[in-house]
C-alpha cells in the first residue's frame, strides 16, 4: 500500500501511537507521519505507508491551519492545559484587545517553547529532561505567522483563535505570547489542526473509521495516492521508449522528456504512460533519481 491515509487524530493520542495503528491495519512496515502533533491536541495527520515514505522531504508541510483556544488569566510550565500553573492574573482582555495584540504576531517571529516540547538539545528531546527536573536552555526559534482570526469569545475568559502558519510553529506559546502582549497570562485550552499542506480536515478520516475500514478490507479505497501532495512540483513525461530505462531507475537524458522543464539541480515528478514514477532532479543534461515509485501494477509483475 504505496500512499498517505489522512488521518483524523484523536486528542489524548500521540502521533507515534496512530503510526504503529495504521502499521497493524495495513501490514506495512514502512509507514510515517508527515508533520507531529502533541497528544493533547486533535485533527489532520497525513500518514505515509510503503514507498511514498520515500517522498517526504518533497511534501509542502510548511503550510499548516490551526484552531486553538487561548485561556487568559493562567499561564503554566507546559504553556497549555496540561501543565503546572506558573502565574495567575484578572486583568482579562477583550476581543478588540485581542485582535490589535495578535496582529504584533504576524510575519517572521521569534519563539521560546516551553521545556514540555519535542524540541531536541544534546539529541534529547526537552520534555524528556523536563520530566526528570532537568534544566536545559531552550533555543530560541524563528517561525512565520501568515494570519491571525481572532474568531469569538470563548466561556472562561477563552478565545477562538484560526492560525495560519509555517512548520514548526507552536501554537501553545503562541497562546503565551498573546496572553503577555495582553498583560494577562494566557495559556493554550485546545487544538485543532485543520490543514497540513494539501491535507485537510474536510477529507480526513477517523481513526476509528480506518480500522472499520480495514477489518472490511476496504481501507485501500480510502488511500491516496503517492502524487497526491505534489502538485506544487513540476511534472514531466518520460518517452515511451525509454520504459526500460524508468523502470530500472537509470539516468535518463533530458531530452528524452517533455513538459515543464527542471531547472539545474530542480527536482520535478516524472510519469510514464500517465503513471507516477517518482522524483528525478535536473544534473545538467541528465535526470537522476532521487525516490522512484513504481505503480502498483508494475510492482505487482
Amino acid at each position: 500500500m504505496n500512499g498517505y491515509l489522512n488521518i483524523l487524530k484523536p486528542a489524548g493520542m500521540s502521533s507515534a501511537a496512530v503510526v504503529a495503528a495504521v502499521r497493524r491495519m495495513t501490514g506495512e512496515k514502512r509507514v510515517g507521519h508527515a508533520g507531529t502533533l502533541d497528544p493533547e491536541a486533535a485533527g489532520v495527520l497525513p500518514v505515509m505507508t510503503g514507498k511514498a515514505t520515500r517522498l517526504f522531504d518533497f511534501l509542502v508541510d510548511k503550510e499548516k491551519e490551526y484552531v486553538a483556544v487561548a485561556a487568559f488569566g493562567a499561564s503554566t510550565d507546559t504553556q497549555d492545559a496540561t501543565g503546572t500553573v506558573l502565574e495567575t492574573g484578572g486583568n482579562y482582555p477583550s476581543l478588540e484587545l485581542i485582535r490589535e495584540k495578535a496582529q504584533c504576531l504576524i510575519g517572521d517571529i521569534r519563539q521560546v517553547p516551553s521545556m514540555y516540547s519535542a524540541i531536541k538539545v544534546g539529541g534529547r528531546p526537552l520534555y524528556s529532561l523536563a520530566r526528570k527536573g532537568i534544566q536545559a536552555e531552550v533555543p530560541i526559534r524563528t517561525v512565520h505567522i501568515a494570519r491571525i482570526d481572532v474568531l469569538r469569545e470563548m466561556p472562561d475568559h477563552g478565545a477562538e483563535l484560526r492560525v495560519a502558519c509555517g512548520r514548526g510553529t507552536y501554537i501553545r506559546t503562541l497562546c503565551h505570547d498573546l496572553g503577555a502582549l495582553c498583560g494577562c497570562p494566557a495559556h493554550m485550552r485546545s487544538l485543532l489542526r485543520t490543514r497540513s499542506g494539501v491535507f485537510t480536515l474536510e477529507t480526513a478520516l477517523p481513526l476509528e473509521e480506518a480500522k472499520s475500514l480495514a477489518a472490511e478490507g476496504k481501507l485501500a479505497e480510502r488511500m491516496l495516492p503517492p502524487d497526491y501532495p505534489l502538485a506544487h512540483m513540476k511534472r514531466i513525461d518520460a518517452s515511451p521508449r525509454l520504459g526500460k530505462w524508468v523502470q530500472n531507475g537509470t539516468k535518463l537524458p533530458l531530452d528524452s522528456v517533455a513538459g515543464d522543464i527542471p531547472a539545474e539541480g530542480e527536482a520535478a515528478r516524472i510519469y510514464l504512460k500517465g503513471q507516477f514514477w517518482g522524483i528525478v532532479r535536473r544534473s545538467g543534461e541528465s535526470l537522476l533519481w532521487q525516490a522512484q515509485i513504481a505503480p502498483e501494477e508494475e510492482k505487482e509483475r
